[in-house]
């Protein structure tokens, strides 16, 4: 039965979405005839918003119009038109009013609520159902069942009384009864507020089931944090496989979440491999699974190294492509070799060279389009969008990796300067100044230098601090001044999850290590400037950097820590 439903499957998404992938492999032979009707048509779609008039939409005759008309926006810069046509209803950003707010952290203190259209929803929603097209033509991954780990659908409600959440939830929770037989995990799963539980659950529901082919989550990290939840309450997990029984103990009054089947063969079958090898892999509890779709960009490839070895070999690694809160920016079209196409078809996209913009040195002139861009470059991008988003500066770096007719593939680097993105979390500069400044003020302690550096590999971060006076406090009582950085950390980490929501659902999940600190020694801040401009900055213009990944930093902080 199941080689005959994925049979079906296959062919229903072939003659469906052959044609949407044929139309966006032929929109990549022309990138700048097609980038140019797209622009015309999104100005004159919203040139009757209020951004739209105050820019002269009606009256721009292409990009170059365009980049002189409308200066590059922030969504700080954005958000007053955002609230406020929420709140109102009036035409502020765009002619067709949001329907829902996929919700992310922001770049200040609140969370960033991107404003979706009914027209954008289902453009979302195209684009699903056309990755799925691809990855059901090029693996195995959707033969079975299929393991899916989304967020929330529904967070709650803005002050107008639109829903916020996480889009990506609410695509899952409201797909075809045909693709919700293939899903694993009930849609409910996602809704539930405590972490721990809600990691729990994920795990017993996807153990009890054996036909498992795919499994896809954004970041990597998540599965082996569910990893960490099985080892943790492994007997309860298997008990509740085995009985059909959720852990009354261990998990809040459930959602409707659909039926646990009693699986005792199959618990009992894992129970014997976690007792001869001391604990579960992926390759145990699935032994049939084709392929892992996710993220393999930017810091991901850390947690995916780790991941690679508990899956079973040969299995396919598919990228999820491009893609943020504020829109997807590329299709995976070739799963065999990830390929990724550009969304040229609903975005507009704009690109600075990467070197020009952290230098300071772009102007208007410096904006490349697609059809512009050259091979192993990278690139800052920003993006112009059908859901009010102007010129947005997404501060994201991509390199071109391939071609796909005229159109350069694009491949995710990092976020830009002045932002960690270890897990999802998105942390920013701005965010962990606030954090150590107020920290400090409270405690009356005065900082001559500090640091955070993001860790790939625990994942977290670590606060680096020369402290005033700190070399005599040392001499006078080791234990005190290291005591004061100590306390710091549970205070700086708790304002860093007031500040930013995904930091907080991180810390909460355990995908991030609890924030960790540690004593710099008298001058350590002088010695990082002189690295720095002796590795080329020019010293009038050094710009001190307060987070950046350890990996990127010019000294070794942890053997300047060792010596304090």
């Amino acid at each position: 039965m199941g080689s005959v439903t994925n049979a079906l499957l296959r062919g229903v998404l072939g003659f469906t979405q052959g044609p949407g992938c044929r139309r966006l492999l032929a929109a990549a032979q022309a990138p700048e005839q097609t980038q140019a009707a797209l622009l015309r048509a999104l100005l004159a779609r919203n040139k009757d918003t209020q951004f739209g008039k105050t820019h002269g939409f009606a009256s721009l005759a292409g990009a170059e119009d365009y980049r002189r008309a409308v200066p590059v926006q922030t969504y700080e810069d954005l958000w007053p038109l955002v609230r406020r046509q929420e709140l109102t209803g009036e035409r502020c950003l765009t002619e067709e009013r949001p329907v829902y707010y996929n919700r992310t952290s922001g770049t200040v203190g609140a969370p960033k609520n991107i404003p979706v259209t009914a027209t954008g929803l289902r453009q979302m929603k195209a684009e699903q159902r056309l990755a799925a097209y691809v990855w059901a033509r090029d693996t195995r991954f959707l033969a079975g069942k299929v393991f899916a780990v989304t967020g929330p659908a529904v967070e709650g409600r803005m002050e107008g009384g639109a829903e916020f959440g996480s889009v990506s939830g609410l695509i899952y929770r409201n797909q075809s009864g045909m693709v919700r037989s293939r899903q694993a995990l009930p849609a409910a799963l996602s809704d539930m507020e405590d972490y721990e539980a809600r990691y729990l659950a994920m795990v017993i529901f996807g153990l009890a089931e054996e036909g498992v082919t795919g499994m896809a989550t954004a970041n990597p990290s998540t599965f082996l944090r569910l990893l960490t939840a099985l080892h943790r309450h492994a007997d309860a997990v298997l008990d509740a496989v085995a009985t059909g029984r959720l852990p009354p103990d261990l998990l809040p009054p459930p959602p409707a979440r659909g039926p646990l089947r009693p699986r005792p063969a199959r618990a009992r079958a894992l129970a014997r491999r976690l007792e001869v090898a001391g604990e579960l892999t992926y390759a145990d509890i699935w032994p049939r699974l084709q392929g892992v779709l996710t993220w393999t960009g930017g810091s991901c490839g850390v947690a995916l190294a780790g991941l690679s070895r508990l899956v079973p070999a040969g299995v396919a690694i598919i990228e999820w492509g491009y893609s943020a809160s504020e829109f997807r920016g590329t299709m995976n079209i070739d799963a065999k070799r990830n390929l990724c196409l550009p969304t040229l078809l609903t975005t507009f996209f704009e690109f600075v060279e990467r070197e020009a913009h952290e230098e300071g040195r772009s102007d208007a002139r410096d904006f490349l389009g697609l059809h512009e861009l050259e091979q192993g470059r990278e690139y800052y991008v920003f993006i112009t969008t059908g859901e009010g988003l102007y010129r947005y500066d997404m501060n994201d770096i991509v390199r071109v990796n391939g071609q796909v007719g005229q159109t350069p593939a694009l491949e995710f680097v990092r976020k830009g300067k002045g932002v960690a993105n270890i897990t999802g979390e998105k942390l920013t500069e701005t965010q962990v100044l606030q954090a150590v400044s107020k920290t400090l003020a409270r405690r009356g302690v005065a900082a001559r230098f500090f640091i955070m550096l993001a860790y790939e590999e625990t994942p977290g971060y670590t606060l680096f601090a020369e402290l005033e006076n700190a070399g005599s406090a040392a001499d006078a009582d080791p234990g005190r001044a290291g005591g004061i950085v100590d306390a710091l950390a549970g205070e700086i980490d708790s304002l860093l999850s007031e500040a930013n929501v995904e930091y907080q659902a991180k810390r909460k999940s355990g995908r991030l290590a609890p924030l960790t600190t540690r004593l710099l020694p008298a001058g350590a801040g002088d010695r990082y400037r002189e690295a720095c401009v002796g590795a080329g900055q020019r010293d009038a213009q050094f710009k001190h950097l307060h987070l950046q990944y350890a990996r990127e930093c010019a000294v070794d902080f942890e053997a300047a820590a060792g010596g304090a």
